[in-house]
């Protein structure tokens, strides 16, 4: 309050009681919601159970459907589950009556939003699901509405007031709608061991793709790596450490195994008139740091930052390179 009030004219007290009015409202809707979602997770029983059973066993999508506030959040749910390894997709109930009752075949399931159950809108899908016998799950707050009494699975909203002062503007009932979509959602994923990995199959762009970078996709490889073996001569060694332009040089044994690394700052403090004819191997340091190319890249950057180094060998579980990752590289893929 106090920050509000601090920069701009001086408040009148109409100002001042408005602003502690809005907060106060802001603050009642706020608790409405959240005594309607702890209300909704201790109603939640085995119809839910069921519902993930039938989602889980789909050999299609889930199709969301939904009129007004509740067709949005039957989209989020949609997309949320689509995003997490559930196929899915979002039907508009008036165009499916229009033709896209056609995007609905044998082998999906229909999960129908509505909390009063009784939205004429949904009446062709509803319609639809019992002709072709397609699975209808139904999130509602009226057990006795004609979309429960048609579902097949009926997951029950417990009576929670709007948060409106008038009772009627969708807000507690969709928030709990909402939430009921993600536990759906989370449930699924859990069920099918659903991976980072996979999550960043399908979340390549934005800070989540970032975060879930592996240094197999921004690694160098093959003749972009930067070696050498033990005996070779320091003239030869900086030679390869020039053409590559990382700064650094990796050694190399017999077996093909990384032992050692040589980088600018060595270079510097073996400064002298034979250090040209001596071999890389007496130059280099051991064990030097490396890591997996199924690690994250941020994982990488913050090795990197931790023992303030610029590069990282990638190698395998024998400890023979597969990869080199620069700072750079990380920088360019925008993993912070």
């Amino acid at each position: 309050m106090e920050d509000a009030l601090a920069s701009g004219p001086e408040p009148t007290d109409r100002h001042v009681m408005a602003l502690e009015h809005d907060i106060a409202v802001g603050r009642r809707v706020i608790r409405a919601e959240i005594e309607g979602l702890r209300r909704l997770a201790e109603a939640l029983d085995g119809a839910f159970c069921d519902a993930v059973e039938r989602c889980a066993g789909a050999a299609g999508r889930v199709i969301a459907t939904g009129i007004g506030k509740s067709g949005h959040v039957a989209r989020k749910i949609a997309a949320t589950l689509a995003s997490t390894g559930t196929p899915a997709l979002f039907v508009h109930p008036a165009e499916a009556s229009h033709g896209d009752l056609g995007m609905i075949g044998v082998g999906d399931v229909v999960l129908a939003l509505s909390n009063s159950g009784n939205s004429a809108e949904l009446g062709d899908i509803v319609a639809y699901t019992r002709r072709f016998d397609i699975p209808l799950i139904a999130f509602t707050g009226d057990p006795r509405s004609s979309l429960a009494e048609a579902a097949d699975i009926v997951v029950l909203l417990p009576a929670a007031a709007e948060a409106c002062p008038m009772g009627l503007t969708p807000t507690t009932s969709t928030t709990m709608m909402l939430a009921l979509g993600d536990a759906l959602a989370v449930a699924l994923l859990e069920r099918r061991g659903f991976s980072a990995e996979k999550f960043q199959l399908f979340h390549p762009g934005g800070a989540i793709g970032r975060k879930l970078l592996r240094v197999r996709d921004i690694m160098h490889r093959g003749d972009a790596i930067p070696l050498v073996a033990p005996e070779t001569a320091m003239s030869e060694a900086i030679l390869v450490m020039s053409a590559k332009s990382f700064g650094c040089v990796g050694v190399c044994d017999a077996d093909g195994q990384l032992i050692g690394i040589i980088t600018d700052g060595d270079l510097r403090r073996h400064m002298s008139d034979d250090l040209f004819v001596r071999r890389a191997g007496e130059i280099m340091h051991a064990e030097p740091k490396t890591i997996a190319a199924a690690g994250l890249a941020a994982e990488a950057l913050g090795t990197m930052n931790r023992f303030a180094i610029t590069a990282l060998f990638v190698v395998d579980a024998e400890g023979r390179p597969t990869g080199f990752l620069h700072l750079h590289d990380c920088l360019r893929a925008g993993v912070v």
